[in-house]
């Protein structure tokens, strides 16, 4: 047989949130090793729970969800987002602005081959939530990656942004809140971006799906809503804000001058109905979802369990001698960073793995982010603050002679 051979690499797309260390973790799982995973955002592995309706819903709606769906979504699914999106100030969207999907992976890889040709540029956040740049890689494009400013608050550069525009520059990726920061972006910061694309006729893609993790009385700004006429996709669902990362139950809604996105829609529709339709009894559970009033915000206050989680990890790492983070306002990662002189670490990926291999727990370095240097690493803070706190121990411990 001819060997089929994938002309786009993938050297430095930040795969390695389920790459080689995560292999090395289900290798020594495999041995009996019992393995603490911080390095996916996955509630339910923590005692987080769906809220009690929108269980009922999936198991109410499940003997009607045998058949395939319009390959948009259901009905009341569709109407349930429209009227979200429009509490959000995302307003004037049809049915055919909107779309479900298995989860918003799925949906950011048919935004990305719908529209990306070979050699077209991409401007993506560093560190990033590393599938867009996979994707973006995988369609044939070249990912540009603008800077986050650890100093700023983890917040974009706009002039770094301004300097990476080019002539085959097609559109910019906005992750607000952010993964793998916590970052919440003010509304000016967002002003400033979504001006840059009006100038230079972009494709706005707006990741929200943390909006409604929010912490400190911050507030979420929708992307398309300060932006009404430029053309913008944005990406949400329940996987996070719901616990239910595993139903895989997610959208994406078309918004602004769709008038000069005509094609590029058509490319959307056409790949949406390709997959046949998004998990239908997780679509199910959207009305329930965005309908019911219980929502994560008891969680999120002082008090609440991921508030105290942050709380303890933050103190706790800011108390490691060489390690520093930014507190963050949203989602539930802390990216601390590494005095790299101080302990002689010249690879990050290596400290994960040597991290992993003497104290058994799991986490991310940072340029598995698409962070271009070895000084961070992601911390997931869903466990509770007891678990939390005897990891920082085991953190410290390690650090105490650690030097590569």
């Amino acid at each position: 047989m001819t060997e089929i051979k994938k002309t786009c690499k993938l050297e430095n797309v930040g795969y390695d949130i389920r790459g080689p260390i995560a292999e090395e973790a289900a290798r020594m799982r495999a041995e009996g090793i019992d393995i603490i995973s911080l390095n996916t955002g996955n509630p339910a592995n923590f005692g987080f729970y769906a809220p009690k309706a929108v269980e009922d819903a999936l198991i109410a709606n499940i003997k009607g969800s045998e058949a395939y769906s319009d390959s948009a979504g259901i009905p009341e699914a569709i109407e349930a987002i429209r009227a979200y999106s429009a509490r959000k100030g995302i307003l004037e969207l049809s049915d055919r602005d909107i779309y479900t999907g298995n989860g918003v992976s799925e949906l950011i890889n048919i935004a990305l081959q719908a529209l990306i040709d070979n050699g077209d540029e991409i401007l993506i956040p560093t560190p990033d939530y590393p599938l867009w740049s996979s994707v973006a890689t995988l369609c044939g494009g070249k990912v540009i990656h603008y800077i986050c400013d650890e100093a700023n608050g983890w917040l974009p550069d706009t002039d770094d942004i301004k300097r990476k525009v080019g002539p085959r520059t097609k559109a910019i990726v906005i992750i607000n809140p952010n993964n793998p920061t916590g970052a919440l972006y003010p509304k000016d910061a967002l002003l400033d971006i979504l001006e840059i694309a009006r100038r230079n006729k972009l494709v706005v893609f707006s990741d929200e799906i943390y909006d409604r993790l929010v912490m400190d009385g911050g507030k979420h700004f929708a992307s398309a809503a300060l932006a009404p006429d430029l053309f913008t996709v944005t990406f949400n669902g329940l996987s996070k804000s719901h616990m239910v990362a595993g139903f895989r139950c997610g959208w994406m809604c078309l918004s602004g001058d769709r008038a000069r996105a005509a094609d590029y829609i058509e490319g959307i529709r056409m790949l949406a109905s390709m997959r046949l339709c998004a998990n239908v009894p997780a679509q199910s559970i959207i009305r329930a979802a965005l309908d019911d009033p219980w929502d994560a915000a008891p969680l999120l206050a002082p008090g609440g369990r991921i508030y105290e989680q942050r709380e303890c990890i933050f103190n706790a790492v800011a108390d490691i001698p060489g390690l520093s983070a930014v507190k963050p306002k949203a989602a539930f990662y802390l990216f601390p960073k590494i005095d790299v002189e101080k302990y002689h670490i010249l690879d990050d990926e290596r400290f994960v793995l040597d991290f992993l291999h003497e104290h058994h727990v799991l986490m991310t370095h940072g340029r598995g982010f698409n962070w271009p240097y070895a000084d961070h690493f992601r911390i997931v803070y869903l466990p509770v603050a007891e678990e939390l706190r005897r990891i920082a121990e085991k953190m410290r411990a390690f650090l105490r002679d650690y030097r590569q």
